[in-house]
Order: structure tokens, then sequence, then C-alpha cells
């Protein structure tokens, strides 16, 4: 612990046992929640040990900053995300971001954040000054200019001939489609990984340009919710925010007026998502294509099926549901390794 303008710091990679209940109960004076996918947390105490500051990181996410009313105005916010900083630059993370109600605009201005976008409920920061707005002018666009123009997002956990049908089927009706594959690393199958195999299966289509998402279109696994007092609303405000983005930067920077996607009969978060965005992007002019799934011997082919079929060790079924460049990898020694984790996870015992 280091001592300084009497306040202690305290430091958890994460906070475990008494420590983190006491952060818990701070946290809830200050009407948030505890996250629990938090990996590091700084605490500002004092000589009796109660809380007077805290904030913590996710990943390449600011999250749960809190200031007791006892210590605001005397730079205990600066301090704990200076500290937090610093400890994502050690990690050689430097693009953090921050996701806060809006009325702390002001706060993290002042730290050093820039705005991306704001709804009624969140606002959405990051440390770079137009750092979107550069990262989505870099972005490859079509040779020819004009004519319609598409966009898919999918995470493809593995890329299946169900992917290949709704990007082909989507790209015939549109001059240029732009294809953005989920960067988040949390799928099963790692992101590079997927990416390398959508890019694989598309082969052919020429009128498709294949793009990473980055961190700006936004998944519910990285959107924190607990500084929400509507939790039940939680899916349907991560929804919002995510959608607005692509409208604002995507849609607008690289004229995108169709969006396709494939219809949900199985998963009814994606089925909530699909009727968000119809909503969304309709306020914007961007029509919304549903395209309905391909089907093996009257069933949906869908990612999850051939991660069912992976557990299983189901390769026959497997081998019909996904192109031939998933085929090879999934019998690679580096997919091998992914079917027994699977396997593992299904039967921890």
């Amino acid at each position: 612990m280091t001592e300084y303008s009497q306040l202690y710091e305290e430091y958890g990679q994460p906070f475990t046992g008494r420590k983190r209940r006491r952060l818990e109960e701070f946290l809830h004076r200050m009407n948030l929640l505890y996250d629990e996918g938090v990996q590091y947390t700084v605490n500002l105490v004092t000589e009796e040990g109660e809380i007077a500051a805290t904030g913590s990181l996710r990943h390449n996410v600011i999250q749960c900053v809190a200031v007791d009313s006892r210590y605001q105005g005397e730079g205990a916010s600066a301090r704990v995300v200076t500290l937090l900083l610093n400890h994502a630059m050690e990690r050689g993370q430097s693009h953090l971001f921050v996701f806060t109600k809006p009325q702390n605009r002001a706060m993290f201005s002042g730290l050093g954040f820039y705005p991306i976008l704001q709804t009624e409920e969140v606002l959405f920061m990051e440390n770079a000054r137009d750092g979107i707005q550069r990262y989505v002018r870099s972005l490859e666009r079509p040779q020819q200019t004009g004519g319609v123009i598409g966009a898919a997002v999918m995470n493809c956990n593995p890329f299946t001939n169900g992917h290949r049908y709704l990007i082909e089927t989507a790209a015939g009706q549109c001059d240029a489609l732009h294809l953005f594959v989920l960067s988040e690393d949390r799928s099963v199958f790692p992101a590079e990984v997927r990416y390398e195999l959508v890019r694989q299966g598309i082969a052919g289509l020429d009128n498709v340009i294949l793009h990473h998402t980055s961190d700006y279109l936004i998944s519910s696994a990285v959107f924190p919710t607990y500084f929400l007092k509507d939790q039940a609303r939680a899916g349907q405000i991560n929804c919002e925010l995510d959608l607005r983005i692509f409208c604002a930067y995507f849609a607008k920077e690289l004229s995108i007026t169709r969006r396709f996607v494939g219809t949900e009969p199985f998963c009814p978060v994606t089925s909530a998502y699909n009727r968000e965005m119809k909503r969304v992007l309709g306020e914007y002019g961007i029509e919304v294509v549903e395209i309905p799934r391909k089907k093996l011997d009257g069933r949906e082919i869908s990612a999850s099926r051939v991660r069912a079929c992976l557990r299983e060790g189901d390769y026959e079924a497997i081998e019909k549901m996904v192109p031939p460049s998933t085929w090879r990898f999934l019998r690679s020694e580096e997919g091998q390794a992914i079917a027994e984790k699977l396997r593992q996870e299904a039967d921890p015992g």
C-alpha cells in the first residue's frame, strides 16, 4: 500500500473474500452493482479500512468507478482512473473505453475520455480523440462507387454452410457487401481463427469486403450493466447502443443502406436483437433484410449445432454442415484441441 492524501491504495486481481464483500457493499451504497467480470480493481481506503473511492478494469473497459461523497472534489476519481490507466499500459493496452451514466460525461471528459455515443441510459467513451472516426475511415471500400451497399455482422463460431448461404444470398442483393466479423475474443473459437475461416469460406464472392469489428460494434459479453437501474432492460439498452453506433459511424461513412440478418428460430436474445434492429435502423432509413436459414435434413444449420456435434464427436454430421476450409481446420491439431475443450466443459467431472 502507498499513502497519499491520507488515503491508501489497495489492489485486487480481483478482490475475493472479505475485501470483495466490502467492495460490493460500497458499490451498493453508490447505487452500483459489482460486475463479476472485473479483472483488476483499485481501491482508495482510509486508515480505518473504509473505501473512499474505487474503479475496475475488465479487459480494456474501465468500470465501477465510484467516489464516496465525503471525498468528492479532492481528485480521488482522477487518481483511481490514472492508476487503472497505468496498469493497462503495463499490460500493453493503451486504448481504453468506459461505459457510464450520461451525467458522468464531464468527469470522464476531464480525465481524457471522448464521447462515442450517448443514449438516454448510457454514455460510451474512449481515451482516443476521434478514434472511431479514424477506424471507420480506414476501412476498405468498393472500387466502384454507387449502387446498393449492404452489411452483415457475424460471429461465426465456427463458420458454417449456413453462414456461407446467408452471405452469398445477401451479396446477390447488393453491389457491395461489408461483412464484419466480431473481434471480441470470448467465443470457443478464437477471434483470429473465426476471421480466417470466414475469409477462406467466402472465396469466390468478389463483391464481399471483409472487416474486423474492432472494439466498436459491441456485444452483450462486453457491455457492463452495473450502473443501470433497470436491469431487466439491460439487453435492450445494449442493443440500442450497438445499433446506433453502427448507424452513426459505420453505415454513415460506408453509405450502407441495407443490413442483412438470418432468421432466428432458436435464440430469444438474438430474436429480440433483430426486432430492435428493425426499429433503430428504420430511424436512419436503413432496410433490415431477414434471410431464412439454410436447412439440412429439415433442421436449420447453426454454429451451435456444429459445436454440439463436436462435443459428441459426430464428425459425419459436421462434415455436411461446414465448408471444406472449416472442415480441414476442425480436423487439425488446433481444431481437435478446441473440440477437447468443449467436451471438458460439457463434462467437468
